[in-house]
């Protein structure tokens, strides 16, 4: 599945973030692989969705290089790291980073599958745009998001058994493709780039579970 989706120099930035996410993980760090890893898989297989569909509208993209890479996994090879050095509430930054890819791998399944919805709207103007426009969402789009984030969530189950805790990590990956969404808006106005739109997905997926976390008493 990994040479379904990145190019050369992709595989090769994966794999230096895989080590870095091994090392920096400690006890985490296969753990955190692991769900990277599921992350790429389910990104082949939606990528594929509709494939024939997305070709004829020019959307697809099968092949992905190093700044994807980076785009979708610096915020989590931070975490990782930031885990590294915490004391005793590096539980906490274990589930931000369940969040920050359960934010990802929503913004991967709302832009595969909402564009094979009908047409999107603009989430900041409520106006319709083309598909495959930044910013714009579609409801197919966005319960696809909710099933990914819903998917990846269940990740903090291998971190804590508390059913809040999953719930919080939910919301948060899928908050995170709503960042997303806004910040595509800007991103049409020529403001950022693809590329700082999903690092800013990842990262508020990480920020909103932390937030939640300390607002649930779990912190």
């Amino acid at each position: 599945m990994l040479v379904l989706t990145l190019d050369k120099k992709g595989v090769i930035s994966a794999v230096v973030l895989a080590i870095l996410l091994v090392v920096f993980g400690k006890a985490y760090g296969l753990f955190f692989l692991a769900l990277l890893f599921v992350f790429l898989v389910l990104s082949a297989i939606v990528t594929n969705v509709g494939k024939r569909k997305k070709r004829r509208m020019g959307l697809y993209e099968k092949a992905r290089g190093w700044r994807n890479v980076l785009a979708n996994g610096l915020v989590p090879i931070f975490i990782a790291i930031a885990f590294f050095f915490a004391g005793s509430n590096s539980y906490i930054l274990a589930l931000g980073y369940v969040a920050s890819i359960a934010a990802i791998t929503a913004d991967k399944f709302a832009s595969e599958i909402g564009v094979l919805d009908g047409m999107p709207v603009m989430l900041l103007t409520m106006k319709r745009v083309e598909r495959g426009v930044s910013g714009g969402v579609t409801l197919l789009g966005l319960g696809a998001s909710a099933l990914a984030s819903f998917i990846i969530s269940f990740g903090s189950f291998f971190i804590s058994p508390s059913l809040l805790a999953f719930i919080i990590v939910f919301i948060s990956g899928f908050l995170g493709n709503i960042i997303d969404s806004i910040l595509g808006y800007y991103e049409e106005k020529g403001v950022g780039n693809k590329y700082t739109t999903n690092m800013a997905c990842a990262l508020s997926g990480f920020v909103f579970a932390l937030l939640f976390l300390a607002m649930a008493g779990l912190w």
